[in-house]
C-alpha cells in the first residue's frame, strides 16, 4: 500500500516547466506558498502509474508580473494590462518512491527513470507521511532495531532515525564547532546503541567528557595514570595498563631509538635482537613450544624490559680478546649503545608512562592477554558479567606526546583480534574517535606516535567493514583530520561549522546535487544536525534529541559565575593535584 495517499485539493501546485532533474512548480494558493520552506521534501505525480517522485524545494519566489496585453482594444494602452503575480517553487528531483517491486513495497530508488508532465501535481511531505517515507529510505522495517536521533527540524512530530547497519558499515563523522552539540549526539548514539541486548563499541574518551554516560551497556575503563601505579590497581578496578611488549617493533624503535644519532641503525638491529631472544627465553620457560615455533618480533608476547637493558649494556661495555695475546680491545658495539640504554632507563622510570613500564606483575602471565582483550572487544554477551558491552576508554592522564601512539595501540589490537577471529565467529565493534585531529592529523608532526595513528587508521578506515570493525570520527576541525580517512566515511553528521575551512571539508563529502546544504552549516542552532550518507539516502536536517546523561562538554557560563557573589576557588586543591597527577575527590 503506497504511503502517499493525496487528494487533488490538497496539491500545492502544478508542474509548469522540467529541466533535467529541475522542476519548476506554479503555487496558485498564495495561504500554501507562505506555508513552505526551503529544503522541504515535495512529491510530484510520475508519469508512471504506481510511482512518485521525490523532491527538495531549494527557491520559493512570488513575484508581482505584468500580463501581456489581450485583444485589440482600443484606447490607453496601459489599462490593458492588469498586474497579477507569479508565485514559483524550484525543486531538485533526488528520486523515486515505487508502490510495489516485486515482493517489496514502498521501495526508494536514488534514479530518475521518469520525470513529471506538465500540469502534474505537487504535494508537501509532512506528518505521518514524512515519518513513513524517511522509514523508508532508511530501510528499515516499523518494528525493526533502530538508530533514533530525534526529530525533524521542519516537522517535529516526524521522528528522525538512521539505518543502524549503514551508519557503522560505511563509517561516519560527526563534526560541529566548540558548543555546537556533537558531544550531545555522540552520547545520543552510544545511548541509543547501550540499549540493544549485545552492543559492542570502544570510546577513546580524550578528556573524560563521556563519564556521566551510565547504563548497563556501557562500561567505563581508563588507562592508568600515575596514582595507580602504588595502588596496584588492575582491569578489575576498570584501570587499563598496556605493558610495552603490546608495542609493535617499529612503535619501539620510534620510542627508544634517536634517528639523528649516527649509531641509529645499530642500536635499532641490536634492540631487535635482544627482544627476540628475551621473548624466546620466556617462551621457552613456560613451554609454550606451539608459539615457540612461530612467533616474531610483533607477537605480544610478554618478554622482560630489565633483561633487554642488561643485555645492551653488557654489549656497549663489552671487551674482546685483542690481535696480540693477553690484550684486549673493545667489541664492534663498545660505547654504541649508551644513548639507547639511557633512553630506555629513562622511559622505564617515568612515572607518567607507568601504564607501560610500570604495570602490574600480572601482565606479564602469559593468559592475561586474554582478560585484556575481553575487557576491550567483547560484546555484552561475552563480558564475564554480562553488562557493558560498549567501553568508554578514558584516556585524559596519558601525556599528550604519547597519545597518538597509544590510541593507534588499542585501535590495532582490536583490529588484530578481528582479523585474527573466524568470519562466523567475528561480532562487529565499532571505534568512536573523540577528538580525532589530536590522533589522525592531516599535517604529521615530526612525532613518530602520529604516523603510527594514520597508519592504523587508515587501515581500518578501508578494511574494517570487511573485518566487522567500523570507524565513527568526531572532531570540532575536520579540516585537521587525516583526508583519507574522511573520505572513506560515508555518512556525515554535521552540526554547527562556523570556520571556513571545516565548511569547504564538509562541502566536499556532499554529493554534487546536494552541494547546496552546506550553507546551512552555519546557521544551524546548537543541538540541531545536517545529516546525509548511506544511513539516510536524503539529506536531513534533524534536532538531536537530549541524551538522558549529558556528557561533560558544556560550555561554562563565563558571565554568570563572574555575576556569582561566593567564593569558588579550591587553589590548593588543584595544586596538590598537579603536584601528584591526580584530581582531587570533591569535598
Amino acid at each position: 500500500m503506497s504511503i502517499f495517499k493525496y487528494n487533488d485539493t490538497e496539491a500545492l501546485g502544478r508542474v509548469k516547466s522540467v529541466d533535467t532533474a529541475i522542476v519548476i512548480v506554479h503555487v496558485a494558493d498564495v495561504e500554501r506558498l507562505r506555508k513552505l520552506q526551503v529544503n522541504r521534501l515535495a512529491v510530484l505525480q510520475s508519469s508512471r502509474p504506481g510511482q512518485h517522485l521525490i523532491g527538495i524545494i531549494q527557491k520559493i519566489t512570488r513575484n508581482a508580473v505584468e500580463a501581456k496585453e489581450i485583444g485589440d482594444v482600443e484606447g490607453d494602452e496601459d489599462d490593458l494590462k492588469m498586474p497579477t503575480e507569479l508565485n514559483l517553487v524550484r525543486i531538485t528531483l533526488i528520486g523515486t518512491m515505487v508502490d510495489k517491486m516485486g515482493t517489496e513495497a514502498n521501495v526508494f530508488l536514488r534514479t530518475l527513470e521518469t520525470v513529471p508532465e506538465i500540469d502534474a501535481n505537487c504535494f508537501a511531505v509532512e506528518g505521518d507521511a514524512l515519518t513513513n517515507f524517511m522509514r523508508v529510505i532508511a530501510n528499515i522495517a516499523s518494528d525493526g532495531e533502530r538508530l533514533s536521533l530525534g526529530h525533524y527540524t521542519l516537522d517535529d512530530k516526524a521522528e528522525a532515525f538512521l539505518n543502524g547497519n549503514k551508519f557503522f558499515q560505511r563509517h561516519a563523522i560527526i563534526v560541529g564547532s566548540t558548543g555546537s552539540g556533537k558531544s550531545w549526539t555522540t552520547a545520543r548514539v552510544l545511548e541509543c546503541m547501550a540499549g540493544l541486548p549485545n552492543a559492542n563499541g570502544i570510546v577513546f574518551d580524550i578528556h573524560g567528557e563521556y563519564r556521566p554516560l551510565k547504563g548497563d551497556g556501557l562500561r567505563h575503563l581508563r588507562i592508568a595514570g600515575p596514582k595507580d601505579l602504588d595502588a596496584k590497581s588492575t582491569l578489575k578496578d576498570g584501570v587499563v595498563h598496556l605493558p610495552y611488549w603490546l608495542l609493535a617493533y617499529e612503535a619501539m624503535v620510534s620510542m627508544f631509538v634517536d634517528r639523528s644519532d649516527q649509531n641509529a641503525p645499530n642500536q635499532a638491529m641490536l634492540m631487535s635482537r635482544t627482544i627476540i631472544e628475551a621473548k624466546r627465553d620466556y617462551l621457552t620457560k613456560g613451554a609454550h613450544k606451539e608459539v615457540l615455533d612461530n612467533f616474531t618480533i610483533d607477537s605480544p608476547i610478554p618478554f622482560s624490559i630489565a633483561d633487554v637493558i642488561a643485555r645492551l649494556e653488557e654489549l656497549d661495555a663489552e671487551m674482546i680478546p685483542g690481535a696480540r695475546a693477553g690484550t684486549l680491545k673493545q667489541g664492534l658495539f663498545n660505547g654504541k649503545l649508551s644513548r639507547l640504554v639511557e633512553r630506555l632507563q629513562n622511559k622505564q622510570t617515568d612515572r607518567r608512562l607507568g601504564f607501560l613500564f610500570q604495570a602490574p606483575s600480572e601482565t606479564m602471565k602469559f593468559d592475561w592477554l586474554d582478560n585484556l582483550v575481553t575487557s576491550l572487544v567483547a560484546g555484552t554477551k561475552d563480558q564475564p558479567d554480562k553488562l557493558g558491552g560498549l567501553k568508554i576508554v578514558d584516556f585524559s592522564e596519558v601525556p599528550s606526546d604519547m597519545l597518538p601512539l597509544i590510541i593507534s595501540l588499542v585501535a590495532k589490537l582490536i583490529f588484530s583480534i578481528q582479523q585474527w577471529t573466524p568470519t562466523e565467529k567475528r561480532h562487529p565493534i565499532a571505534l568512536f574517535c573523540d577528538e580525532a585531529h589530536l590522533y589522525i592529523p592531516e599535517r604529521q608532526s615530526s612525532s613518530g606516535g602520529e604516523a603510527f595513528a594514520i597508519e592504523a587508521f587508515e587501515r581500518i578506515a578501508k578494511e574494517g567493514r570487511k573485518y566487522g570493525v567500523g570507524l565513527v570520527v568526531i572532531s570540532q576541525r575536520p579540516s585537521e583530520v587525516n583526508r583519507t580517512v574522511l573520505s572513506q566515511c560515508n555518512n556525515l553528521v554535521a552540526m554547527r561549522l562556523t570556520n571556513g575551512d571545516d565548511q569547504g571539508v564538509v562541502r566536499r563529502l556532499l554529493p554534487d546535487s546536494l552541494g547546496g546544504f552546506s550553507d546551512l552549516l552555519p546557521v544551524l542552532d546548537t543541538g540541531e544536525a545536517l545529516v546525509v550518507g548511506d544511513a539516510s539516502l536524503l539529506p536531513t536536517r534533524i534536532r538531536v534529541q537530549q541524551p538522558e546523561n549529558k556528557p561533560n562538554s558544556g560550555t561554562v557560563p563565563f558571565w554568570d559565575k563572574w555575576g556569582e557573589d561566593k567564593e569558588v576557588a579550591e587553589i590548593a586543591d588543584a595544586v596538590a593535584s598537579w603536584r601528584k597527577q591526580a584530581i582531587q575527590a570533591p569535598k
